[in-house]
């Protein structure tokens, strides 16, 4: 049950994967490249907490599918909390990653919850992640769940790192990230395969009520 009188915050960096074409439709108002969509998405929190409950440097991992675009619903999600994390700290993450103790539609967490119908039971495990972004280059892996890797968009013809930017102004996610490829595999419990894909690198700072600034 939402609690939106709980105080959260969560200021870190993410690295997300999916299935569409280099500049996502879906970050333009547009439909999914092939129809549908599937994503991972990696998280590290410099610094956080959920109530009383700190959260400063733990990670999360989000797999996400979806048979049509996000909006018509009927998705699908696991989600890989830290190994590290206490109980404390896996309730108080699980509640954010649910979208519960958030205002409806402010952040991505919220607006992604309302379109699933499957959840898997949480996954406990280790995470590694590494991600720079503004080089555009990310490594994330969970032994026997997932791994995936990011990397700069290259110029067909010469060969040179191509760089774009999105700002996003209203958005529930970032205001500002960096675009790039990726390639993610997963074996359990949702079996994706994404291959030199769309990617984003990106800061982010979210609260119960949105975005920070």
């Amino acid at each position: 049950m939402a609690d939106t009188d709980t105080k959260w915050t969560i200021k870190g960096r993410e690295f997300v994967n999916c299935n569409c074409s280099y500049g996502c439709p879906c970050q333009f108002d547009g439909l999914p490249t092939y129809g549908h969509c599937q994503a991972v998405a990696g998280f590290e929190i410099e610094r956080g907490h959920h109530g009383s409950t700190k959260l400063d440097g733990l990670r999360f991992v989000s797999i996400l599918r979806w048979p049509g675009a996000i909006h018509e619903g009927k998705g699908e999600a696991a989600v890989v909390i830290d190994e590290r994390a206490t109980e404390a700290q896996r309730t108080a993450l699980l509640r954010i990653v649910s979208g519960q103790d958030t205002e409806p539609g402010a952040t991505i967490f919220n607006v992604f919850a309302s379109t699933l119908e499957k959840v898997h039971d949480p996954i406990f495990a280790p995470i590694e992640f590494e991600v720079d972004v503004a080089a555009r280059k990310a490594r994330l892996v969970v032994p026997g769940v997932t791994e995936g890797r990011g990397e700069p968009i290259l110029n067909p013809v010469t060969g040179a790192q191509h760089r774009v930017r999105i700002d996003m102004v209203g958005g529930f996610e970032y205001t500002l990230a960096e675009i790039g490829r990726g390639w993610s595999k997963t074996s359990r419990p949702i079996r994706l395969e994404l291959s030199d894909s769309y990617s984003q690198f990106a800061e982010i700072h979210l609260c119960q009520s949105g975005i920070v600034h």
